[in-house]
């Protein structure tokens, strides 16, 4: 498997002729990189004006491996080959570096750079890429990746102090100044002889620093600072003069640390190559670092698997349109009377701090005055509002807060909680959020936890991931206000009345909820219909001979058609035609027709039975068929798995269609397949339902890959159909939180 590795931007905030007059110190060998022994200059170029100098250098490492495995291996060094192109013209410096011992076993590749900075001159901007790959390495390729991983991770952290350091020598040498290249400037001194004579190169893949780099912590305007885009995250008055510019939609490794926290080299890679594939593919809003990174941290930094449930989730609040829930959402009355919940300052960390009341709350009467789905919509509406509340802490206490904590009141839990509508609903919910919020809770305190507790626990429990169980601290009766209790995360002036603080807590104390409130079965029902489907999809229904027609007018060519649609009954054929006279008017099918009632479904259909195709109107894609059960079921929802876009070449009138799918007979016998006769007996076999959502956009809006209809299966849906039989099972793929 390849290793791959992409770096922040790091920003020095020095002109760039002085950090190269800094980096050429290194050479031919570091006292701070003891494994750097020696380097050579195989060869070497410099353009008639001075401007591009070009070098290649053979450099020998004493790798830090174990000593049996140099034996096997036969080497005492690994050697490596530099390329670089300095261009003091343009103010670049590019490095190419790959191995040459055991390059027909191990391919190590990295490309460096240090340019100056888009919108401040006087920095300098670096980055770098890496990969890895043990094609064999006599038995001992796990191994061999191991080290190297760990090696690499190690020199990219300190190869940013080194550039301090010798950035520092300079100043204290007097040299804090470099011209900077002219064409008359090759006849003026240099302030140091070789410091541009030659370009810089730096092997940092098999480099490990042995040593402390003194003086790093006492770097002033000489350390790197880091830049980040996202002006809807970055307030201007925390990092005014950071935001003086950066590469666009490229992360800084000090605005990591600052909103993020504390990565390794390793992960921030890992945080920089998603949120880059999903700007490549996603076609949608593109999800924040911070809900980005919590989809890696719960599958440990494995980017394929974060990436498999990230997708799962854009697509669910995508769908659900969970982005808009705090604006759109309004809690009925009785449960801003009923529900014992809410939010209330934060803890000792800087997390916001969430209240339930979980032994006060009648969970049998909310259900049965409001429903599953409405309760499912409050309890997501609270960790929406728990996402905005850690972004506004972030700012307010100056370091990354992306959880918050959750105190759980259980006095007053008893049998009737465990009411089996209630226990279903509760357990739906758990799931719903472990799969769509993960690594956001920092810690849950169970206080007054009484005996009857055990019970509902073991219910509960299995559906939570492991390492969401591990942040659960259980107090029973009054455990909580001794030595090791609420004090120790909880403020005393914050600390709730009701558990013996002096701090009034707004969490309405609930109490029965009147029986005049209860809705029969029907219309709990119905508003549990209502409430899932009013999304920004449509549903259609297709019969035999009655395909569902949406139509599409187009004024400016090279627009962007993009769709996605799940198959939910049925196998139907997805075409795309375009005509440049617009259809008559659409005319519905009755559906009683054929003997169904389709709730909630419609059936629409605009091509005239007198068209003659390729005269009135013409096909722009293959068809593509599309069979029930190819998408993912995410919980009540499905992941709509057929994804695709379409560029119009010309103006006009495009009509997509859904038709049923005909099953071809039986190629020996010409005979009906067996499936085609019980169709002929069961009438509800003729009917397919598809849900659809379609956007038209501009091609310079389009931020999706143009992909055509041949290749409509997105990203999100190659991964999920990989995952199919996975996600079968929810509870054995949980997500932490």
């Amino acid at each position: 498997m390849v290793q791959k590795y992409q770096s922040p931007v790091r920003v020095y905030k020095h002109p760039f002729e002085l950090v190269m007059a800094a980096y050429e110190r290194r050479f031919p060998t570091c006292h701070l990189i003891p494994m750097f022994v020696a380097s050579d200059v195989v060869d070497e170029e410099t353009s008639e004006d001075g401007s591009t100098n070009r070098i290649e250098r053979r450099c020998a490492l004493d790798v830090d491996a174990p000593r049996l495995l140099k034996r096997i291996a036969g080497v005492d060094y690994v050697y490596f080959i530099q390329k670089n192109t300095l261009n003091r013209k343009e103010r670049t410096l590019h490095i190419e570096s790959h191995n040459e011992t055991f390059s027909n076993r191990v391919i190590i590749h990295e490309t460096c750079c240090y340019s100056v900075h888009p919108e401040n001159e006087d920095w300098t901007c670096f980055e770098q890429t890496a990969s890895l790959d043990i094609k064999s390495f006599f038995g001992f390729e796990s191994t061999v990746e191991k080290i190297a991983m760990k090696q690499y991770a190690s020199s990219i952290k300190k190869g940013k102090e080194i550039i301090e350091y010798y950035l520092k020598e300079l100043e204290d040498e007097g040299i804090t100044h470099v011209p900077r290249w002219t064409p008359s400037s090759l006849s003026l001194p240099l302030p140091r002889p070789t410091s541009l004579s030659s370009p810089p190169v730096l092997p940092k893949l098999a480099i490990t620093p042995a040593v402390s780099i003194p003086l790093a912590a006492e770097a002033k305007d000489g350390t790197a600072q880091d830049v980040k885009q996202d002006s809807s995250v970055i307030q201007a008055d925390s990092l005014t003069e950071i935001l003086a510019g950066t590469p666009e939609d490229k992360l800084d490794a000090d605005y990591i640390k600052r909103y993020l926290g504390d990565l390794t080299p390793l992960q921030e890679s890992c945080l920089i190559r998603l949120r880059k594939w999903l700007q490549e593919t996603h076609k949608g809003k593109i999800p924040k670092d911070e809900h980005i990174l919590r989809f890696l941290r719960a599958r440990d930094f494995n980017m394929d698997k974060a990436r498999e449930i990230l997708c799962q989730s854009l697509t669910w609040r995508k769908q659900h349109q969970v982005d808009y829930l705090l604006e759109t959402w309004s809690s009925p009355q009785v449960l801003q009377d009923y529900y014992t919940g809410g939010w209330h300052h934060h803890d000792r960390d800087g997390r916001p701090l969430y209240i339930l009341r979980l032994g006060q709350m009648d969970t049998k009467g909310l259900v049965r005055a409001l429903g599953e789905e409405s309760l499912l919509r409050h309890v997501l509406s609270i960790n929406e509002e728990g996402l905005r509340r850690c972004e506004e802490n972030t700012k307010v206490f100056g370091r990354p807060i992306s959880c918050w904590t959750c105190l759980v009141d259980l006095e007053g839990l008893n049998m009737r909680h465990l009411w089996r509508p209630g226990v279903k609903a509760l357990l739906r919910i758990i799931e719903v959020v472990e799969a769509n919020y993960p690594e956001t809770l920092g810690r849950l305190l169970i206080l007054r936890a009484p005996r009857v507790f055990p019970v509902l626990w073991t219910l509960v429990s299995p559906f939570i991931d492991e390492n969401t169980r591990k942040k659960f601290l259980i107090y029973a009766g009054n455990d909580y206000q001794g030595p090791g209790g609420l004090v120790d995360y909880i403020d005393k002036e914050i600390i709730p009345d009701f558990l013996g603080g002096e701090c009034m807590c707004e969490v309405p104390e609930g109490g029965l909820v009147p029986k005049s409130m209860y809705r029969t079965a029907e219309e709990l029902e119905n508003e549990d219909v209502r409430l899932w489907t009013e999304t920004i999809y449509q549903s259609a229904s297709i019969f035999k001979g009655a395909p569902h027609e949406l139509l599409i007018e187009i004024i400016d060519a090279s627009s962007v058609i993009t769709w996605d649609f799940d198959v939910c009954k049925g196998d139907v054929v997805f075409n795309i035609y375009h005509s440049k006279r617009a259809p008559q008017a659409p005319r519905k099918d009755p559906l009683g027709a054929h003997g169904i009632t389709s709730p909630g479904g419609n059936n629409v259909q605009l091509i005239d039975k007198s068209w003659t195709l390729g005269q009135d109107y013409s096909m722009v894609e293959s068809p593509l068929t599309c069979k029930e059960g190819e998408s993912v079921q995410v919980l009540p929802c499905h992941l709509f798995c057929h994804q695709g876009s379409h560029i119009t070449r010309w103006p006009g009138f495009y009509i997509l269609q859904w038709k049923f799918h005909n099953m071809p007979a039986c190629s020996a016998t010409n005979l009906p397949r067996v499936d085609d006769v019980l169709a002929t007996l069961q009438v509800s076999s003729h009917k397919c339902k598809v849900m659809y959502y379609t956007e038209v956009l501009g091609s310079e809006d389009f931020r999706g890959s143009m992909t055509s209809l041949e290749s409509s299966h997105s990203g999100f849906s190659q991964l999920s159909a990989a995952t199919t039989s996975s996600n079968q099972s929810q509870s054995s793929s949980m997500i932490s939180r």
